[in-house]
């Protein structure tokens, strides 16, 4: 595995660095190099619509947090198998679960669930640390884990990639309308007969193999920009219950693909190429909300300035 563009082989071949410039942006030898990216670039769709649908309830429950805390131990259960020699995604997978499991157990309270996440986080990156400082193999390994990898997706790791993100997308449509009237009143849905704090365990749970997936391309660091920032930029311009989670799958396809096409030919990791995208997708929605919110408040002042018309 690396964590670099497929343009680190060439350089690996004899290539010969022509500046930072170079490293970051290179379309040399595009089309031969898009051919080895073809597992990669169907892992970005899948990875999109996984990331957006799963954003949409990440925002709306307020737990960015809790993906950053899942990552880490995922990180740890990447590191432990690459040690160990076993199924790198296996392990990120196992150590996402636990995670998942021990803040939705733990913490059912917001209050708690911060605690929580706030022990599980260095207590993840510790072992994480522990394994990859274990590991005498290639250092482009531990890298990857870390911050991503692009051509690295080998026919057998796909078929993880395909069969949980089958698992992930069937549970969220199963799980969709019960999530959105427990996001919108839990009170008034607990009263109606829905399991809030199941659902929340179970969503957690999905959450976990959400971040696991994620973890594999964008790396352990970095996988908020496909989890959050894609549905926090949506949720900045629409409220509406179709539009958003569109918009948000859309937004995390455009950070994922754009990034994998753009670091084709670099020496550089896939996930600042995606982060970046993902950022300038937010910036661009929050300042269409600002000039929104702007206007709005011109035609209200304007409306409240008019001389009332009376009639004789």
């Amino acid at each position: 595995m690396t964590g670099g563009g497929a343009g680190y082989w060439l350089l690996a071949d004899g290539g010969e660095d022509s500046g930072i410039w170079h490293q970051i942006f290179n379309f040399d030898h595009y089309g031969e190099l898009l051919a080895l990216v073809q597992n990669s670039l169907l892992a970005g769709v899948l990875l999109g619509l996984v990331g957006g649908l799963a954003g949409v309830f990440v925002i709306m429950r307020d737990l960015p947090f809790a993906v950053h805390g899942i990552s880490e131990l995922s990180f740890a259960g990447a590191s432990a198998a690459l040690l160990l020699g076993v199924n790198i995604v296996a392990g990120s997978i196992a150590g996402s679960l636990l995670a998942a499991a021990a803040i939705g157990v733990l913490g059912v309270r917001a209050r708690d669930r911060n605690s929580v996440i706030g022990i599980i986080m260095p207590f993840g990156l510790g072992l994480g640390v522990l394994f990859l400082s274990l590991y005498k193999g290639r250092a482009a390994n531990k890298f990857g884990i870390l911050t991503g990898q692009i051509i690295a997706v080998d026919t057998p790791q796909m078929a993880w990639l395909i069969g949980t993100s089958a698992v992930v997308l069937l549970a969220l449509a199963v799980l969709w309308k019960p999530l959105i009237f427990a996001c919108a009143d839990p009170e008034v849905a607990e009263a109606r007969g829905v399991p809030v704090r199941a659902l929340s365990l179970v969503f957690m749970l999905v959450l976990g193999l959400a971040v696991a997936l994620c973890v594999q391309i964008v790396g352990a660091l970095l996988v908020l920009a496909l989890l959050v920032t894609p549905a926090a930029a949506a949720a900045r311009i629409t409220a509406s219950p179709l539009l958003l989670p569109a918009l948000s799958v859309v937004f995390a396809l455009c950070a994922m693909e754009g990034g994998i096409l753009l670091s084709l030919g670099s020496t550089i990791p896939i996930s600042p190429y995606v982060t970046t995208i993902a950022f300038v997708i937010y910036l661009g929605c929050r300042l269409t909300e600002a000039r929104r919110l702007k206007q709005a408040g011109r035609i209200a002042l304007r409306s409240t300035g008019d001389p009332v018309q009376t009639h004789t």
